[in-house]
């Protein structure tokens, strides 16, 4: 008989996503489904050694990573943008771990050798995809269990069709709040709260005097850097940047500066430090994203666009060293009328840094 309730209670594709990635989170595992098969799905980052032996219990189990650590691994990505591992039967915790995180990789260099499954052996290309897509969004390391399971998942897990983890749609945004904020720039500030349902990214728009709309205003898209912004960190140039773009807007008279959650480049907090801690060791920027599993840059800067859009502005000014920001905005249907420099903060501790930047990233420095 049917429940008269569910419909009003049944999950939205968004909610669905989120509920999948707050589960990897907290090491639970995702049933995904596609026209391949079906799959279970854990994120190694938090996987238990319980459910790890559950997982066992259905099967041979795969983890699933990114080309990027798979190269460095050594290991055969068959799959173009992934690679499936056969997991040892006597693999525990600590083999996934260090097969996940390149935290130890210099000090542990012998791993492997590692097998991968290729065309239709293990859990579909696709599947793990799927899983990958998600560890991301959850601000995991891009490493992820997978077993094939075509029967129904046990009782609780959450279900997920693979095409919603892997479709290139972008979360809905809807102002929250605003309210008038005095700054130290300008006592006309007010700032603009968005959130969307699918996570729990606070996004901010910092709007500075009473910028008219039918004109290209002066904007700033600053991902936000917890390091660099709230603690001075000299390993980057966030922070002046920050400073110096509201500086402008207040000399300007008007700007909106669109403060976005999207730390580590998009890869998170956490990540950011892992990204650190390697380049301690001596690899750069993008070496250090790219061994983690990360691309160079995990941003979406078409949020910024939304936010624009939201406020009633359809061009900018746009203070940037960035030509992917200024690409991005005009794709997304807000048009740079001016792409203006922000040259600050050089230092001697984040020189290299800088040049990784203009050399491998493209910035206009």
């Amino acid at each position: 008989m049917t429940d008269p309730l569910a419909p009003p209670f049944a999950l939205s594709d968004a909610e669905r996503l989120a509920r999948a990635r707050s589960d990897l989170r907290m090491g639970l595992p995702v049933w995904l489904a596609g026209p391949d098969g079906a799959a279970l799905a854990l994120a190694a980052e938090t996987a238990s050694a319980p459910r790890l032996r559950g997982l066992r219990d259905l099967g041979e189990v795969a983890l699933a990573l990114t080309a990027r650590r798979a190269g460095t691994l050594r290991a055969r990505a068959y799959d173009g943008d992934l690679a499936r591992l056969r997991v040892p039967g006597d693999a525990d915790l600590g083999w996934l771990r260090a097969t996940a995180d390149p935290a130890e990789d210099l000090a542990r260099p012998m791993k492997g050798p590692f097998q991968s499954f290729r065309d239709a052996d293990g859990p579909p290309p696709a599947l793990a995809r799927a899983a990958l897509r998600l560890a991301k969004a959850a601000r995991l390391l891009p490493a992820a269990l997978l077993v094939a399971h075509d029967a129904p998942p046990p009782e609780g897990v959450a279900r997920l069709p693979a095409a919603l983890a892997l479709a290139d749609t972008l979360a809905p945004l809807s102002e929250v709040v605003s309210a008038r904020v005095p700054l130290a720039v300008s006592q006309a500030g007010r700032v603009h709260v968005f959130r969307s349902p699918l996570d729990d990214s606070e996004h901010v728009a910092v709007e500075i005097g009473s910028p008219p709309r039918d004109a290209p205003v002066l904007a700033r898209l600053h991902s936000a850097c917890f390091t660099g912004d709230l603690l001075g960190s000299l390993k980057c140039d966030c922070g002046p940047q920050l400073h110096a773009a509201l500086d402008r807007m207040a000399a300007d008279g008007a700007g909106v500066l669109l403060y976005l959650d999207q730390e580590g480049r998009g890869i998170g907090l956490a990540n950011k430090m892992r990204a650190y801690s390697l380049q301690d060791q001596g690899f750069d920027t993008v070496e250090a994203n790219h061994r983690l599993g990360f691309e160079d840059d995990e941003r979406d800067f078409r949020v910024g666009a939304q936010v624009l859009k939201a406020l009633g502005f359809d061009a900018v000014r746009l203070l940037t060293n960035n030509p992917r920001k200024v690409r991005r905005m005009e794709e997304a249907g807000v048009r740079v009328a001016e792409r203006v420099p922000l040259r600050v903060g050089l230092n001697d501790l984040n020189a290299a840094y800088l040049a990784t930047k203009a050399a491998k990233s493209g910035h206009l420095l």
